[in-house]
């Protein structure tokens, strides 16, 4: 499970590609269609407030489809908590939690190998079982493919991804299939996993694909690539009921990160490289794009839209607003500049900003000032560009006095900060900073990506959760940024919330 409000665009991507180069497939976006499969046969609740969902399902569905509907946020939350009410329902008597983003089994760990190869041997005890055997397996076999890809990019898919594997082998075991995702390249770019891993699968999977899958996928078809550049395609998302007021584009400019020097991310432990695409053929693309999908939003998805990047949007206005990632540095450091971004359409900005103490964003290798970042904060304000800041607690580096800070730094700033995220410090693995560290396990698997450690201020993820609760989050000023922010979609809806007025002129 993970949000249903937009298509996948790497699966777009491999389409385009594939396509491009004389392939034929076809794509099936499992992730909506089984959202929808399991509230189609939903069983009567008994429970009044299940009954009450269950009667306004319908209603709730469309309303996401709908524009008004965004501008409060009251029926929006009851909405998303009915959804979320029912399909927790739905799982409870298979020992399963189910809600909009997230699928756990109370018996098997997505980060432990061999429960999913339990997954993949026994697909009948997955919640999504009827879906794969009803639904989504005759439109698999009716094409008769060659080769089946399945891609995982969170850990909420892949105890199901591996159930549909499963069930696949076992009803054909001839037919080829692929691994890949970002969860996958995540997993094999470990330095200690990549063989590993690959014996771990080989009994279902015939090919586990790192990184892009497009090469990978144009060899099992007998193709050589003539471009690297082929333009996603988004032809068979563009009728999926996808919980949105109108189809929403999601885009890449690049792969990787440009800046790469944070020492917390998984960008620098997994070494991966940035990879921009030519700013005119992202911008050629992207107005392609646009022409035929009609969106009513842009979702740029790099981790970071680089500064070239940035640049180059504001040379070529888009046909709907869009809103992305960006480092707290120049150009947005230039009142103009700002100003010409929102001319483009950019309507909302999400931007890590992590710490508002400066010892601490020096240690992590932000590359961030804070009186820069007031000074960013202050312009993307004045542009009419909103801000969805992200805030990172308990890094090795922090105590309960510069937590203190960050509180203080967004209290000062509260007018020109629109939304927050707060999240609690992971260590990946092969993160730079953990070998100066005490580590323990963070989840008990052996695909866990991340670990534990011994704080060395003793600021731990008890003390700072209860910071967070107690204190952060009950603060009279930062408690109406706290309630804008749309439950379980957050930044994927945020933007809708934030400009409805243009929503509604693109309409």
């Amino acid at each position: 499970m993970v949000k249903p409000c937009e298509p996948p665009a790497g699966i777009a991507r491999l389409a385009g590609t594939l396509r491009s180069h004389g392939v034929t497939c076809f794509v099936i976006d499992a992730n909506i269609e089984g959202f929808h499969y399991l509230l189609d046969h939903i069983r009567s609740p008994t429970d009044t407030w299940s009954k009450r969902a269950y009667k306004n399902i319908d209603r709730h569905l469309q309303s996401f489809r709908t524009p008004s509907f965004y501008q409060r946020m009251d029926p929006y939350r009851r909405a998303v908590a009915d959804i979320g009410r029912l399909l927790n329902f739905t799982a409870k008597p298979q020992n399963i939690r189910l809600s909009l983003t997230d699928y756990r089994d109370r018996q098997l760990s997505p980060v432990q190998s061999m429960d999913l190869l339990r997954s993949a041997k026994e697909p009948e005890r997955n919640l999504y079982f009827d879906y794969y055997h009803h639904q989504l397996l005759p439109q698999i076999f009716k094409l008769k493919p060659a080769v089946i890809g399945i891609s995982i990019n969170y850990l909420s898919q892949s105890l199901c991804a591996f159930a549909l594997i499963g069930l696949i082998k076992k009803i054909c075991p001839s037919v080829k299939i692929f691994l890949g995702g970002g969860l996958i390249t995540s997993w094999v770019n470990r330095s200690d996993n990549l063989h590993y891993f690959y014996d771990q699968v080989s009994s279902f999977v015939d090919q586990v694909v790192s990184g892009p899958g497009e090469m990978a996928l144009l060899k099992a078809a007998g193709r050589t690539a003539k471009t690297n550049y082929s333009t996603p395609d988004y032809s068979d998302f563009l009728k999926i009921p996808y919980l949105s007021p109108g189809f929403i584009l999601p885009y890449s400019t690049s792969d990787g990160c440009w800046w790469r020097r944070c020492t917390f991310c998984p960008e620098q432990a997994e070494q991966r490289a940035f990879q921009p695409l030519p700013t005119q053929i992202a911008l050629d693309q992207l107005d392609q794009l646009s022409n035929r999908t009609t969106p009513i939003l842009i979702h740029i998805l790099d981790n970071a839209i680089s500064p070239l990047m940035l640049k180059a949007l504001t040379t070529a206005p888009q046909k709907a607003p869009w809103y992305g990632f960006v480092r707290i540095a120049a150009p947005l450091d230039d009142l103009d500049f700002c100003r010409r971004l929102a001319a483009s359409g950019c309507v909302i900005l999400k931007l890590g900003l992590e710490s508002g103490n400066q010892s601490v964003l020096d240690s992590l290798g932000k590359g961030v000032d804070l009186s820069m970042a007031a000074d960013v904060l202050k312009n993307l304000s004045k542009a009419g560009i909103a801000t969805y800041v992200y805030l990172l607690f308990g890094t090795p580096a922090e105590d309960s006095v510069k937590a203190q800070d960050t509180l203080d730094f967004v209290v000062k700033h509260h007018k020109i900060i629109s939304f927050l995220n707060l999240a609690i410090f992971n260590l990946p693995s092969n993160s730079p900073v953990a070998t100066d560290l005490i580590l323990h396990q963070f989840y008990d698997g052996d695909l866990c990506l991340y670990r534990n450690f011994n704080h060395p201020k003793g600021w731990d993820r008890t003390h700072i959760r209860r910071f967070l609760a107690k204190t952060f989050k009950k603060h009279p000023i930062i408690q109406p940024i706290i309630r804008r922010d749309p439950p379980i979609f957050t930044s994927n809806h945020a933007p809708i919330f934030n400009v409805q007025s243009k929503y509604q002129d693109t309409c």
